[in-house]
């Protein structure tokens, strides 16, 4: 078999040229795929620095860097929790506000062109193996460590 036909390999190379799309538009708006979405993981109200990387799939050690560079950038600022101080919220600046608005644009605009180009009859075999994907991965992971 080659390696162009495995699941693993086209799903990578997949995600690629979708990474490396977000990564060039979102350079024009001087930042990057993973603060982009990083940015839309962030609710009005603010989110709870330690629900952020879960959602994003990330490494709480990758996101600390991610949150440091945005508050350089400050697209975000912190505010701990009067009743408690553990708790830390992560909230957007006005220009974080619109470096948003930015990636939901270019996320939406490229979801919207999908749903165009795609059958929803494709689109919906595509999520229901992608689901099975997931939970074949989480079996494999179980057998196999």
């Amino acid at each position: 078999m080659k390696k162009s036909e495995t699941v693993d390999y086209q799903i990578k190379a997949t995600w690629h040229s979708i990474f490396k799309m977000y990564n060039q538009i979102a350079a024009k708006h001087d930042t990057s795929q993973a603060i982009g979405f990083v940015l839309l993981s962030i609710a009005k109200e603010g989110t709870p620095s330690t629900a952020i990387a879960p959602l994003l799939g990330m490494e709480a050690t990758s996101l600390s860097r991610i949150l440091k560079n945005l508050e350089d950038k400050a697209l975000i600022y912190r505010k701990t929790d009067k009743l408690d101080k553990r708790k830390v919220l992560i909230l957007l600046t006005e220009n974080g506000i619109e470096k948003r608005k930015i990636a939901k644009k270019v996320v939406s605009g490229f979801n919207k062109l999908i749903v165009e180009e795609i059958p929803q009859e494709n689109l919906s075999v595509f999520f229901e193996v992608m689901e099975t994907i997931n939970k074949t991965v989480e079996k494999y992971k179980n057998e196999n460590l």
